[in-house]
């Protein structure tokens, strides 16, 4: 084949190939990233933030201790694990088996923190206007420290059994001995000290709000057996929220920090001075306690139950050299609380959502888990790789892990196709055994948009060829359903996308509506003006109303939709004997479109073609070779650029009457009678269509005159006109009319008359 003849057949397959792919039916529907991912159910099955999907840990009930919130969890020296909450404040001690008992209540609203020292000697933070408590381990309750604040935020014991107590609402952190001694340790800026934990100095970590900042206070004592004091303190890290709500450290000296809300910029005394001491707000006749949760006014924090999130989250690491690094942000969940897992990971609880994510490293995480309750408040890690998981809105404690869910499943949000469907091929990809063994797909259909007992059964599974045929019956939604097989031992698989293949049942397009324009109105593309005589000013056109209006969306979720073209208003113009119409149409497939104009006199019974092939949806012609009178248009519009002949569709729609009227109205009778002295002209005015709009005369070349029919109401195709001259000077004179119908058709006539002086003197 010679060169050129190979560049020809190039071209043309190149100027094919728009309307092979115009005339594709097969559609895709793909989900590939997590935002599409969370759109479904996840039941032992994690969603990575690249858009992965793997088995997640064991996730079950571990206790229900019928508790509206719990806030802390802390486990004894030998591994008993506690639960802190409300209301009314109290402490539950959980057996293997997630069996309560009650070790402590009291009428304050809510037990907000706890801790215990080498002694298990359980202290209790109540709050607010709260205390702390002692309870030994015989069960011995006693108020232990009354720091006479607001609020007892966290607990801490150190290594040498001195507890720490941060509060709000003035920002103080107190220091108690092991013999209840106890007083002032540092006085913050802050209006409240919200978080405590130790590095590995044995220096004070402290969390704060409104500014969200992260304190390092240098712990000091004078003497063995004396309350420790103060040294030092340094601001080590000023977060990008206001509310620090949880520190946790590891082995290495990291630092890791969740922070929530925006900051509020505090205005007033200095925070040494006394602060108000604003009564708890009270929602449904009920008084409601004072919790953490996101950034606050400028006297409490956020208060229960949980408001609508605000500001979002982030969690923070800080190296033991004080270099920080953001490892998560979110701008709708709020972080409560840290953990950090046997392999070194961070967990992070959640809200309002209820969820558990899991760092994993280089800005890659994962949702693992999801309560049944709107917050994770307290995350902490039990035996055996074991991490329970506290909760609020309703109060109750989770076990995850050790090891992963053997029944994990995922199933996809249901997909609508807008259009009746037969399903293709269900294909994959993924990893560690995804694409042979270890995974299972099932499909299911129906015609409802929720999945109900009305959908067809799952039909599957399909797996090992990461391709399968679908066996669900065709209908208007559809949706898939993937199961992890074998997750003992080994790498996890992973899968990385789905897409099912269908192709949707071509119906007919839809003409929304059709807009004529007034006569004498020229349509053209945009930048595009007609020249030459007849045109002038552009005009404001008349549009179509309906769907079709403007181009159609996308259908959610497919990705083989191609973008709807992008359709230009186009322009009116003045054009002299021009007529116009403009219509709007949608098609549910989203096929291109093709359309013919028809036309018909008012007394006709047959279809005329006026043009056809028509990409656009406008056309303008030259009504000038048509006779005057009433006509109908019509719209034939066709799918057949997008399918074969024998499927192509079309549809069709009638205008509105509308006139052509080309032939200017006649002047009749025109006369002048100047025998008397108010000289009299009369005349008449006819159309071949319709009634005259407008007569005006002029005499001598002086301005225009308008004049009125003699029936005063210018209605029908035959007018009479009548005008009285009086005081015309003698001489000739000559006297010019004009008239004109509703289409600006106009013709004019005079006639010359003579005065003689006698007369016009009279």
């Amino acid at each position: 084949m010679s060169r050129r003849n190979t560049c020809v057949c190039l071209l043309a397959g190149a100027l094919l190939l728009p309307s092979l792919l115009a005339a594709e039916q097969t559609r895709y529907w793909r989900q590939s990233d997590r935002a599409e991912f969370d759109k479904g159910t996840a039941k032992g099955v994690a969603i990575r933030s690249d858009g992965k999907l793997l088995p997640a840990p064991k996730f079950e009930a571990f206790a229900d201790p019928n508790l509206a919130y719990l806030w802390e969890m802390r486990r004894n020296s030998r591994g008993q694990l506690y639960a802190a909450g409300g209301s009314d404040a109290k402490v539950l001690r959980f057996d293997n088996a997630g069996k309560p008992t009650t070790v402590f209540e009291s009428s304050e609203l809510a037990a907000q923190a706890i801790a215990f020292d080498s002694k298990d000697n359980l202290y209790v933070g109540t709050s607010p206007d709260g205390k702390v408590y002692k309870v030994t381990p015989d069960g011995q309750k006693s108020v232990f420290f009354d720091p006479k604040t607001k609020y007892i935020w966290a607990l801490a014991v150190d290594p040498q059994g001195d507890l720490f107590v941060a509060t709000g609402d003035r920002g103080e952190i107190f220091a108690i001995a092991p013999d209840g001694k106890g007083q002032l340790f540092y006085q913050s800026e802050e209006r409240h000290a919200r978080t405590l934990a130790f590095d590995s100095k044995g220096n004070l970590l402290v969390g704060t709000e409104p500014s969200g900042l992260i304190l390092r206070v240098e712990i000091q004592r004078k003497a063995a057996g004396m309350p420790p004091v103060a040294g030092s303190s340094f601001v080590i890290y000023e977060t990008n929220k206001g509310e620090v709500t949880s520190l946790v450290t590891d082995s290495k000296g990291n630092l890791y920090v969740a922070s929530v809300g925006e900051k509020v910029r505090i205005q007033g005394p200095p925070r040494g001075g006394p602060a108000p001491q604003p009564a708890p707000p009270a929602v449904g006749g009920q008084t409601l306690i004072v919790v953490p949760g996101q950034a606050v006014n400028t006297q409490q924090p956020t208060t229960y139950p949980f408001p609508v999130a605000t500001g979002g989250a982030e969690v923070d690491k800080i190296a033991p050299d004080g270099s920080p690094e953001t490892l998560w942000s979110s701008r709708d969940e709020l972080a409560y609380a840290l953990c950090l897992t046997p392999s070194g990971k961070i967990l992070v609880g959640t809200g309002d959502n209820g969820s558990i994510i899991e760092l994993e490293g280089n800005q890659v995480f994962s949702t693992v888990a999801k309560s049944e309750s709107a917050q994770v408040t307290s995350l902490l890690p039990g035996e055996g790789g074991r991490i329970f998981a506290a909760t609020a809105n309703a109060g109750k404690i989770f076990a995850m892990g050790p090891g992963y869910d053997s029944n994990g499943s995922f199933e996809s949000d249901a997909f609508d196709a807008k259009i009746f469907s037969h399903w293709g091929r269900l294909t994959w990809w993924g990893e560690n055994g995804a694409m042979s063994d270890k995974v299972a797909f099932y499909v299911r259909s129906g015609n409802t948009s929720r999945p109900d007992k009305n959908w067809s059964p799952w039909s599957g599974p399909y797996k090992t060829s990461g391709a399968a045929e679908v066996g669900s019956p065709a209908a208007r939604f559809v949706q898939w359903k993937l199961a992890f097989l074998d997750v003992d031992g080994g790498a996890l698989p992973s899968v990385s996308w789905v897409s099912l293949a269908y192709q949707p049942k071509n119906v007919v397009p839809v003409i929304d509506d059709i807009a004529l324009q007034d006569p004498g109105i020229r349509v053209v593309g945009f930048a595009q003006q007609p020249s030459g005589p007849g045109t002038s000013a552009p005009v404001t056109l008349r549009n179509p109303h309906g769907p079709g209006a403007t181009s159609p969306a996308p259908m959610n979720g497919d990705v083989s939709i191609r973008p709807a073209r992008m359709e230009v208003p186009p322009q009116g113009f003045e054009g002299r004997g021009y007529q116009s119409v403009l219509w709007s149409v949608h098609d549910d497939n989203g096929d291109e479109l093709v359309y013919s104009i028809y036309y018909r006199g008012e007394a006709e019974q047959n279809w005329r073609l006026l043009k056809d092939k028509i990409t656009q949806k406008y056309y303008s012609w030259d009504t000038t070779s048509m006779p005057d009178g009433a006509y109908y248009l019509k719209i034939v519009a066709s799918d057949s650029p997008s399918n074969p002949p024998d499927q192509a569709l079309s549809t069709e729609r009638q205008s509105d009457r509308f006139e052509v009227a080309n032939t200017p109205p006649r002047i009749e009778n025109l006369r002048a009678d100047s025998n008397s002295p108010t000289v009299k002209v009369t005349f008449d005015g006819v159309s071949s269509t319709d009634p005259i709009q407008r007569a005006q005369y002029s005499l001598d070349s002086a301005d225009w005159q308008v004049v009125l029919p003699t029936g005063q109401l210018s209605d029908a195709p035959k007018e009479s006109y009548q005008i009285e001259l009086p005081n015309v000077p003698a001489g000739e004179h000559t006297i010019a009319v004009q008239i004109t119908d509703r289409f600006d058709n106009t013709t004019a006539q005079k006639v010359t008359f003579s005065v003689q002086a006698a007369r016009a003197s009279k």
